[in-house]
């Protein structure tokens, strides 16, 4: 069966529902699922619980869904960008359960390998560890964090062959690959489908047996966060 869809509409269809947990890819605005998540909220499901490294910013990628009051609760480690995100958590009408970018790394990671939960020191003593099983191991305290496992997953790469076997580009893989390993389906967007046999295999960064539905959803525009220039010379040839 052909893991390639026409767009993001169709490689979702049948997998969205109220009240999932969708495990989301990207760094920043770095690698973000966007053609996926614009399919998500046209699709109107509420009440979803997203873990991700942040939450996107105001009216771009995450951001999109929390101005549609689509998310009930996010899950992630940065959210500082997004004043959108600072509202509704103050105003009691999102929760959020902050988590060490590392542990939320991994808790992924864990979830895709069949891992239900694993001992870290990051975040005892903290808000992090409160509600959690603290344990002693060789004289010092870790806390348990459970593994994730996701609904659906949504993922941005930069190749893919029609195998499903990816390639992420640079920073775009921080987040992305263990998030694709962590849904129960996931769904990839990629700028650009190559043959199959096409990719170097060791250069493959996401087998393609994690892989379930991908579109092409290129062209993209580069979203940046902070844009910082330096300042022009009063006049040309002037010492900066």
């Amino acid at each position: 069966m052909s893991k390639l869809y026409q767009d993001a509409g169709a490689a979702l269809e049948g997998l969205l529902h109220d009240n999932m947990l969708i495990a989301a890819g990207g760094f920043g605005l770095c690698g973000i699922p966007e053609r996926l998540i614009d399919a998500i909220v046209a699709s109107g499901v509420t009440g979803l619980t997203i873990a991700s490294n942040n939450a996107g910013i105001d009216g771009v990628g995450l951001g999109k869904l929390l101005r549609t009051r689509q998310v009930r609760k996010m899950m992630a480690s940065y959210v500082g960008e997004n004043k959108e995100f600072e509202r509704q958590y103050l105003a009691g009408e999102l929760e959020i359960e902050f988590c060490p970018q590392g542990t939320l790394a991994e808790r992924m990671r864990a979830g895709g390998a069949g891992i239900p939960g694993f001992y870290t020191k990051t975040g005892v003593g903290t808000l992090v560890a409160e509600g959690k099983e603290v344990k002693s191991f060789d004289g010092q305290d870790y806390v348990l964090e459970r593994g994730i496992v996701a609904d659906l997953a949504i993922v941005k790469a930069w190749k893919a062959d029609a195998s499903g076997n990816l390639v992420f580009r640079k920073t775009a893989r921080n987040f992305n690959a263990p998030a694709a390993t962590c849904g129960k389906v996931t769904v990839v967007e990629v700028e650009e489908i190559v043959p199959v046999g096409s990719l170097d295999p060791d250069g493959i960064h996401l087998p393609g047996v994690y892989v379930h539905r991908i579109i092409c959803g290129a062209p993209y525009d580069k979203q940046i966060e902070f844009r910082t220039t330096r300042p022009r010379a009063a006049q040309q040839g002037e010492n900066i």
